[in-house]
C-alpha cells in the first residue's frame, strides 16, 4: 500500500512527460490532437476566458433554428453548447478528421439529449461541406493544424451563407497558436471580412463574415 502514492506520482508525470512531447513535436509539425489526449482540449482554460466555450458561444448570437458548424470539434467541448444555442429546431454539424474524437463528443451530447447534431469523419478542405448551409462555423484552436490552412477557409467560406459568421479562436497555450495577423490574411483571402475582435494578441476570438452578396 506504500507504494501506492509513488506508483500515481509516476503515472501522472509519465502522461505529463507525453503530452509536453507531444506539444513539442505539433510546434514542427502540424500534428492534430492524439484521441487519448483529448483531455488537454476537453476543458476549458482556466487561464483565458475567451477559450472558455460559453464567451465563444455568446459571441456568435445564436438564434432557434440555426445551423452551425463545429470545425474540428475534437471531444465536442464547444458542441453541445453550440446545439443547446440553436434549440431542437436548430441543427449541428460535428466535424473531425479523428473517429475517436467524433465518438468522444458523440457520447456527451446523447447524454445531455441533443438529437440535433450530425456527426462528419472529413478534414477540412476535403470538399465534403455542402454550399451555403451554414448561419455559424466555429474553428477553436485549429487552424494551425491545418497543413493548407487557405484550402481550408475557402471550403469555410463556401459553406457559409451569405452574412454567416466564422469564429476563428486562438490561444498561445496551444501547440500551434496563429497569430491574429496570420489569420487575417489567410481568412481575407478566402473572400471574409472581419466583423469583430474579442480578447487580445495571445487569446482572442475573431468574428469574419460572407459578405452577403456572395
Amino acid at each position: 500500500m506504500n507504494d501506492s502514492p509513488l506508483l500515481v506520482l509516476l503515472v501522472l508525470l509519465a502522461v505529463a512527460l507525453v503530452a509536453v512531447t507531444w506539444r513539442l513535436a505539433s510546434r514542427r509539425h502540424s500534428l492534430p490532437c492524439p484521441v487519448w489526449l483529448r483531455w488537454l482540449v476537453e476543458l476549458d482554460n482556466p487561464f483565458t476566458k475567451t477559450n472558455r466555450a460559453w464567451f465563444i458561444v455568446d459571441t456568435l448570437g445564436l438564434c432557434p433554428g440555426m445551423t452551425v458548424l463545429d470545425a474540428g470539434c475534437g471531444p465536442g467541448r464547444l458542441t453541445v453548447p453550440l446545439a443547446k444555442g440553436v434549440g431542437v429546431s436548430g441543427h449541428v454539424v460535428a466535424l473531425d478528421v479523428q473517429p475517436g474524437m467524433l465518438a468522444r463528443a458523440q457520447v456527451k451530447a446523447e447524454a445531455c439529449g441533443c438529437t440535433n447534431v450530425a456527426f462528419v469523419a472529413a478534414a477540412l478542405g476535403d470538399g465534403k461541406l455542402p454550399a451555403k448551409s451554414f448561419d455559424r462555423a466555429v474553428l477553436v484552436t485549429v487552424l494551425g493544424e491545418i497543413p493548407d490552412q487557405a484550402t481550408a477557409l475557402g471550403e469555410l467560406f463556401r459553406a457559409l451563407k451569405p452574412g454567416g459568421i466564422l469564429a476563428i479562436v486562438e490561444v498561445i497555450f496551444d501547440p500551434h497558436f496563429q497569430p491574429r495577423k496570420r489569420v487575417a490574411g489567410i481568412a481575407a483571402g478566402a473572400g471574409f471580412v472581419e466583423r469583430a475582435f474579442f480578447g487580445h494578441a495571445l487569446a482572442y476570438v475573431i468574428h469574419f463574415a460572407k459578405p452577403a452578396g456572395d
